[in-house]
């Protein structure tokens, strides 16, 4: 059974050991308005009271996203900084070029990229920690960005999958509006998670808590997304003579 209260202080004090020992002083991250993030910031904002940012970072982003990610930090009081990348993202897909082969996806990815690059700024500005806001759900699958919104130093929710997060959401007092919000990268306008994966949060998480669900094909499907993303999580591979 899980434990919100108790998973709750440990990752609080998880956090403030691995900060500690890089020699660090607090933690940055990125509040987009979902639950992850804000689950994270709860848990940041408990660990490092008075040494934790949140950035705000639109991008062509649903105004709606920013206005959420405002009602955590209001509620919580925590410390944000709003940096709109909208002209930086269409100047380099300008610079890239109007390739027709270009994926959807592939353009789209720049966001997060840009993210991590005005996460790392801020963290080498005040010497604090980029915390990730990705869970087991999500890890299992591949479903991040590889140097995108998978290129922090700690991953709080990294061993929770989606359901568990909800339920710590819940214990830590976050806005139900927030709780209940479809799951969204905010990649490009209507995307949601749900959509992309082709699979629910409910049925992947059975099947990473279980290893069993009735539907042999979705079995398949989450094996092949997890054999195709395997790259993603592996450290990065060095020759050997």
């Amino acid at each position: 059974m899980f434990d919100a209260k108790e998973t709750s202080k440990k990752i609080i004090e998880w956090l403030k050991d691995e900060v500690y020992t890089a020699n660090a002083e607090g933690a940055v991250f990125g509040l987009s308005g979902g639950i992850d993030s804000a689950v994270v910031a709860v848990l940041c904002k408990k660990a490092f009271p008075n040494k934790c940012l949140a950035l705000i970072m639109p991008c062509h982003s649903n105004p709606v996203d920013a206005q959420y990610a405002q009602l955590v930090a209001d509620k919580f009081n925590i410390e944000t900084k709003t940096v709109i990348l909208d002209t930086v993202f269409d100047t380099l897909v300008n610079q890239l070029g109007d390739d027709p082969r270009a994926k959807k996806l592939s353009v789209s990815n720049i966001k997060p990229r840009l993210r991590m690059i005005t996460l790392y700024y801020f963290s080498a500005e005040r010497n604090y920690l980029v915390i990730g806001t990705g869970n087991k759900s999500e890890l299992t699958v591949g479903y991040f960005t590889k140097y995108g919104d998978g290129g922090v130093d700690l991953l709080p929710l990294g061993n929770l999958v989606k359901s568990q997060v909800r339920e710590l959401a819940q214990y830590l007092g976050v806005p139900n509006e927030i709780i209940e919000r479809p799951p969204t990268a905010g990649l490009w306008e209507n995307q949601t998670d749900e959509g992309e994966m082709g699979i629910t949060y409910e049925t992947l998480d059975k099947y990473i808590l279980t290893g069993n669900i009735e539907d042999e094909k979705i079995a398949e499907k989450i094996e092949r997304m997890k054999l195709k993303s395997t790259h993603k999580i592996q450290s990065i591979k060095i020759f050997s003579a």
